[in-house]
């Protein structure tokens, strides 16, 4: 990975995500994105194995009695020992038990983003509110902001929703709604002009699906995500039980989060009045698997819908939309 130079100063985009976090930057008229899995694992200190990790160049830290081997190698090595890797978020936000997750956090970020020493500009991505309250967010956007100050850089937080509102609906001059799935929650935004007039987060997103397909197959979690990212398809039931679980809780998250907007829209005191019918986006990897658009579409459709909408579409890049719209806000 190449890290910038101290002399670009353009403006980035962050998407710190709970599964992976996503730095953009605009090269040459072109979007460039670089990313790394938000993760990690502990083995034991010792000189001989802190110097066979340095030597094979694998991304780790000392932290007292422990090695933290992370992102993308702390999978590969889980993998060999059959363990679950570790997360510094839980939610979308850092998770408060984790002991190393803001070291973790602030290693990944980093090396993604490298040092600024004139105040480059940084959007990066939080949680709207969520329906049921979540008192971390403030920590979180706490945080990260100050991890990135410590960088040099000037950071400003950017809820995820408008992020896709920003990174996908350019062409309808930013008015519509965007969604991403990601792995700690799911953020909505409907925004009118690239304002915000409905923005809320709800849990139960990727980590809560891979969670429980775990609990009733006996598998690791870790094993149901790389399936889900693999092979899965979103088709109904079949043979295949890890499948069927997989498909159970993806449609548990979809009905949920489409209720909650439907929820939040027919009881908006001030919608704006909307004359022509406004797109819809889903992006994050959890939107990912095939089938997942038509699913989302029939729970949708199901009932009477508050607004009329011009199109229903899947992100071309879901998984680096947030990241992108993060970007074009910095532009801005």
């Amino acid at each position: 990975m190449t890290t910038p130079q101290t002399e670009n100063h353009q403006p980035i985009g962050l998407d710190v995500g709970s599964s992976r976090v996503v730095a953009a930057r605009s090269v040459d008229g072109k979007y460039k994105y670089e990313s790394q899995l938000n993760a990690f694992l502990t083995v034991p200190y010792s000189r001989l194995a802190a110097s066979l990790l340095e030597r094979d160049n694998v991304f780790h830290e000392v932290q007292g009695a422990d090695i933290l081997v992370i992102g993308e190698d702390a999978q590969g090595l889980a993998e060999v020992f059959h363990v679950p890797i570790r997360r510094p978020m839980l939610n979308g936000v850092i998770n408060p038990q984790e002991p190393h997750g803001i070291a973790v956090l602030r290693r990944i970020i980093g090396k993604l983003l490298g040092k600024s020493a004139e105040g480059q500009k940084v959007f990066f991505s939080v949680p709207a509110p969520a329906i049921a309250g979540n008192d971390g967010i403030a920590f979180h956007k706490a945080s990260i902001g100050h991890l990135l100050t410590e960088l040099g850089y000037a950071p400003t937080p950017f809820e995820e929703g408008l992020a896709v509102v920003f990174g996908e609906l350019d062409a309808s001059n930013f008015t519509g709604i965007g969604i991403s799935f990601g792995s700690g929650m799911c953020n909505a935004c409907l925004a009118l002009l690239s304002m915000p007039v409905i923005s809320f987060s709800v849990s139960g997103a990727g980590d809560f699906i891979d969670t429980q397909a775990a609990l009733v197959t006996g598998d690791l979690a870790d094993h149901i995500r790389l399936q889900k990212e693999k092979t899965f398809r979103l088709n109904g039931l079949t043979s295949d039980r890890v499948h069927n679980a997989l498909n159970v809780y993806y449609q548990e998250m979809i009905g949920n989060l489409v209720q909650a907007l439907r929820s939040h829209l027919a009881s908006a005191k001030r919608l704006p009045r909307m004359e022509k019918p406004i797109p819809l986006v889903l992006s994050g990897g959890t939107a990912i698997p095939k089938g997942f658009l038509e699913c989302f579409e029939k729970v949708l459709r199901s009932e009477e819908f508050p607004v009329r909408l011009s199109e229903i579409r899947v992100a071309a890049d879901p998984l680096n939309s947030t990241a992108r719209g993060a970007l074009m806000a910095a532009l801005c």
